[in-house]
Formats: structure tokens, C-alpha cells, sequence
């Protein structure tokens, strides 16, 4: 089979899926760490550049608010405790939350609290909405991608197979002749023996939620290149990796094929190749920045000064802010790239530090 389909089954199936058998993967005591794990900060200045796209929509009586890949909701629940503090806007949400995982969809009522009476649809798939706002964080890395090699003959593509009881790869021609249009329509040029990940869902995704909106925005927030650096020598060994209690192990032993389904996979995204689709569909880029930047732009600065109480507390809560925006860490490895969809071309404030990226 191909990659891209035997990590649909490692991570997705519902009875072996690494996803689909938990709740939540995530946290210090989960296989890894994401900025929603570091504290309700994040979802907080989320809130207020959410509450200013709505307020550049012209506050409409409802905003419809989308989370997809919400897990189980935790997220939205930190966005919506902060925008509680604007009574305006709280009262203008109704909540979607996308998630694939049953378990984690039958968490979501419960984790959102008092704020259940705000959720308007819970399921697998994209509603389609009026005016709203679509956000992900770390949706598009975990999507299933195709393996390719480029051979002094040409691109081949790596399958999965057993021999005897072990998972091993192997090169054949490609499945599809979308792998190759990918690779021209990104301007990649890979060299013989480099390897690459091709994730196809991605940039279908980011079709379906281009359409999926009348009017609005996207935020994405993601592990990515441009593509000139994706495909390029810096990676000429791919960027497919694993997770497993927040160690990443030698990924020359293809973790994901001795224990398929017990650790994370993912793999970083084509960040021009998602520009390119949503362009194409008739979307605007408004930004693409380090997350560093973009957070510091809607007033993360503002978050360092001590407070009075437990010291302690306060300096690990300073501490997790310090995490969000490390170089070299969540501040330049996440991207957020911001899509607008017939609403001009505004000033964000997460643009106030300009667009950079590392």
C-alpha cells in the first residue's frame, strides 16, 4: 500500500489508530507537546485576533467560529473563557468543532463547560457557514502524506509491504500522476536519493475550506516551509518523523513500522503549495509569519509582567509564555499563515511586528 494509506490506518483507524484510541496525546505526560499544553495563554490572544477579524467583518449579529482538528475542545474552551471578557463578541459565537476521533468528539460537551450552549455543530466533516472564522493548530502535519525518492531514472514513491511478519518499504512508480504535478507546481527540484513527503489531503483540505466559507478567514498554525526550502538539501532526508513520550527516536529505524500505531507521525507542511490552492480558490494571503511574531503582535509581550500571588505559579506561567515564542522551538517551527476570504485586505494586529519568517 502507500505511505500515505498505511498512515491513514496508524494513525486514524478506529480500532488501532494512534488517534483514534485516545482522547488526548498531548502534555507533559502524552507523547508530546503542543502550545494549547503550555497554558490558556494561547488561546487567548487567539480570542482577541478573533474578536478584531469580527470586528473588521463589521460584528455580525453571529460569527461563526470553526475549529478543525478540535480533539477534544480544550482549545476552544481557552478562547472562550478569554472571550467571555468581551461580552459582544462571546455572544456572536457559535462553535463547530471538526474532529475525527469519536472519543475525542464525546469529550468535547464536557471540556467546554459553561460554554456548551455556544457549540452549534460537533463532527467529522467541514460545515459549510456564512461569516466565520476557520482556525487549526497542528492539523495539516498529521495529515497522511505520500513518500517519494527521486532515482537517476526518476521519482519513485515508497509502499509499505510485509515481508514474512515485519513492515518494510518499498519503491515502485508512482501511484498517482498528481505526485509529480505536486512537485512541478511547487518549482521543486529534488536531486537523485532525496526523499520528500507529498501530502495530497493538505492542499485538498485547504480547497474544501476555501469553499466552505462565504466570507471570512483561515488561520493556520503548523510546522512548514516554503517550498524552496522544503524540497531543498536541508531535508533532502524528508521531514516524516515520530513521537513517543516527547522523544523523537533515530527515524533511520522506521519507528512507525516496527509499533504502527503506537507513536505519533508527521511531517512538515508545503506552506506555498497551501498558499497556491487557497489563492486558487479565490482566498487572499493576508500573512505568513513565524508564531513568535504573529503572537507577539496580538500582545504577548503584554502577558510577562508578574502578578501578585503564588510566585511559583507565576513563574511557571511566564515560563510557558517564554516557550510559545523560542526561537528554535514553537516560536519559528510553527508557521501561521492567514487567508481572507471577500474582506479586503486589513491590518490585523498580528501583522504589527511585520511578516517574518524564519
Amino acid at each position: 500500500m502507500t505511505f500515505a494509506d498505511f498512515m491513514a490506518l496508524a494513525l486514524y483507524e478506529p480500532r488501532v489508530g494512534y488517534y483514534a484510541r485516545a482522547v488526548q496525546r498531548s502534555g507533559r505526560a502524552g507523547d508530546f507537546v503542543t502550545s494549547v499544553d503550555l497554558g490558556p495563554a494561547f488561546g487567548a490572544l487567539l480570542a482577541r485576533q478573533f474578536a478584531e477579524m469580527w470586528r473588521h467583518l463589521g460584528s455580525p449579529g453571529a460569527l461563526d467560529l470553526i475549529e478543525a482538528g478540535a480533539g477534544n475542545g480544550r482549545l476552544s474552551r481557552d478562547v472562550l473563557d478569554a472571550a467571555r471578557r468581551d461580552p459582544a463578541f462571546y455572544d456572536a459565537v457559535r462553535l463547530h468543532l471538526v474532529e475525527r476521533s469519536p472519543l475525542a468528539r464525546a469529550a468535547q460537551a464536557d471540556r467546554l463547560g459553561p460554554h456548551a450552549s455556544r457549540l452549534a455543530s460537533a463532527g467529522e466533516d467541514l460545515p459549510a457557514v456564512g461569516c466565520g472564522v476557520l482556525f487549526a493548530n497542528e492539523l495539516l502535519d498529521a495529515m497522511p502524506v505520500h513518500v517519494v525518492v527521486m532515482r537517476a531514472d526518476g521519482l519513485r514513491e515508497i509502499y509499505v509491504d510485509l515481508e514474512g511478519d515485519a513492515l518494510v518499504e518499498r519503491e515502485g512508480s508512482p501511484s498517482t500522476p498528481r505526485l509529480w504535478q505536486y512537485l512541478e507546481q511547487a518549482g521543486a527540484q529534488l536531486e537523485p536519493g532525496w526523499r520528500a513527503e507529498i501530502n495530497l489531503d493538505a492542499v485538498d483540505w485547504v480547497r474544501r475550506a476555501a469553499r466552505s466559507l462565504r466570507q471570512g478567514f483561515l488561520l493556520l498554525i503548523d510546522y512548514g516551509h516554503e517550498a524552496g526550502d522544503l524540497f531543498s538539501a536541508a531535508h533532502a532526508t524528508g521531514t516524516l518523523t515520530s513521537y513517543r513520550r516527547q522523544v523523537s527516536p533515530d527515524d533511520h529505524r522506521r519507528p512507525w513500522l516496527v509499533e504502527p500505531g503506537t507513536c505519533d507521525m508527521t511531517s512538515h507542511v508545503d506552506l506555498t503549495s497551501a498558499c497556491r490552492v487557497a489563492v486558487s480558490e479565490g482566498l487572499t494571503v493576508l500573512a505568513l509569519l513565524d508564531q513568535m511574531y504573529f503572537l507577539l503582535g496580538i500582545g504577548l509581550a503584554d502577558q510577562f509582567a508578574v502578578r501578585p500571588g503564588d510566585a511559583v505559579a507565576d513563574l511557571n506561567r511566564r515560563l510557558a509564555l517564554k516557550a510559545l515564542m523560542l526561537p528554535g522551538g514553537l516560536g519559528s517551527t510553527h508557521k501561521v499563515l492567514i487567508l481572507g476570504k471577500d474582506v479586503g485586505a486589513p491590518r490585523l494586529m498580528a501583522t504589527a511586528c511585520g511578516a517574518r519568517l524564519t
